[in-house]
């Protein structure tokens, strides 16, 4: 059984922070890369970050040095701290294996307000 519930996400003044956390099913968990996507309105999916199981991580461009990935590997659980956020950062979060499969789950809405 697959399980992906992403959670963490609120409204956020420009330059604040958040956590988001995702829970995974072992079975995805366990044995491959995990990464965060994420979709603003009237856009496209788009990659965010992966972290491998080595801890080895890789960040898009426009959040490499805002954003950091971590995994805790004995909870089947995925990080993602989110800070110095902006009002592009606006959208709904998403993890998912790295490259990610077919399913996924609600994500987590992320505002970013001025």
């Amino acid at each position: 059984q697959v399980q992906l519930v992403e959670s963490g996400g609120g409204l956020v003044q420009t330059g604040g922070s958040l956590r988001l956390s995702c829970a995974a099913s072992r079975n995805i968990f366990s044995t491959n890369a995990m990464g965060w996507y994420r979709q603003a309105p009237g856009k496209q999916r788009e990659f965010v970050a992966l972290i491998r199981t080595s801890g080895v991580a890789d960040y898009a461009a426009s959040v490499k040095g805002r954003f950091t990935i971590a995994r805790d590997n004995a909870k089947n659980t995925v990080y993602l701290q989110m800070t110095s956020l902006k009002r592009e950062d606006t959208a709904v979060y998403f993890c998912n294996q790295a490259p990610p499969a077919m399913y996924w789950g609600q994500g987590t809405q992320v505002t970013v307000s001025s």
